[in-house]
């Protein structure tokens, strides 16, 4: 790893040495993955336990403060999105009892903003805060059918990770099922990040009327009648669209319109 030389690059690498799969570190991990002498890594960390972007627990690890949370959620991708979707997402969890999501796009990952789950709902690998590829992913690929085609062009470019042996993973099937989603207005994701689970998308428009977010359910893969999910799937994104101010969520609804 490359060292970074300013101040802030180095305070930068070491917040990125926490993960979904490394939520805590001690101060020598820091210092190893960061790529820092132990004396930097002491007086950077120091300065961010001070400031509140990472707490020391008693055993000595750190975590990501809440700081970093309360400036996370005035990001424009969150800020007023959750609070105007919260409504339509709590209808829609009403339907199944299962996982119901919100994300937003950053680059070629959805970026998970909020989710509402029952104790007993199928198990899904993500959480808010968490990403997943755009191509694997249902919300993922509602927002990426409407994204700028230089965006869909480097998905299509680049490598797409393979979670299950139904993962998408070639340009032309990926180019199929944008195309699908355009037409359509939802998108069916069927066992692609694990194979218990099926999730139905659909795309959330913001006052300009281009896509902002994406709404999903995810229900097991199997003994779900899926077409009474997407009336309702559509129903949430719809509602959140005109929340947000969307000129085509209060006409009459057009064919392929969330």
């Amino acid at each position: 790893m490359t060292t970074p030389k300013s101040v802030a690059g180095r305070l930068f690498t070491l917040l990125g040495v926490f993960s979904e799969q490394r939520p805590s570190a001690n101060l020598s991990e820091l210092s190893r993955c960061a790529g820092l002498a132990l004396s930097t890594t002491h007086r950077l960390v120091s300065e961010l336990v001070e400031w509140g972007a990472l707490d020391r627990d008693a055993d000595g690890r750190y975590h990501v403060g809440l700081r970093l949370w309360e400036l996370a959620v005035l990001s424009p991708g969150s800020l007023g999105l959750r609070e105007r979707a919260m409504p339509f997402l709590e209808d829609l969890y009403e339907v199944t009892h299962q996982n119901v999501q919100l994300a937003v796009r950053d680059g070629l990952e959805a970026v998970y903003v909020e989710r509402i789950s029952a104790h007993n709902a199928v198990n899904v690998v993500t959480r808010v805060g968490s990403r997943l590829p755009v191509h694997a992913s249902g919300v993922g690929l509602a927002m990426l059918a409407h994204a700028p085609a230089e965006d869909q062009e480097l998905a299509l470019r680049s490598p797409m990770r393979r979670f299950t042996a139904k993962t998408i993973t070639t340009p032309a099937a990926l180019r199929e099922k944008l195309a699908q989603v355009r037409r359509d207005g939802y998108v069916i994701s069927d066992a692609q990040i694990e194979l218990i689970t099926l999730s139905v998308a659909a795309p959330v428009r913001g006052a300009d009327d281009g896509v902002v977010a994406a709404v999903s359910i995810v229900v097991p893969q199997d003994g779900v009648d899926v077409s009474t999910l997407v009336p309702a799937v559509r129903t949430a994104a719809r509602g959140i669209s005109r929340a947000l101010g969307a000129p085509s969520a209060v006409r009459s609804p057009r064919r392929g319109a969330p």
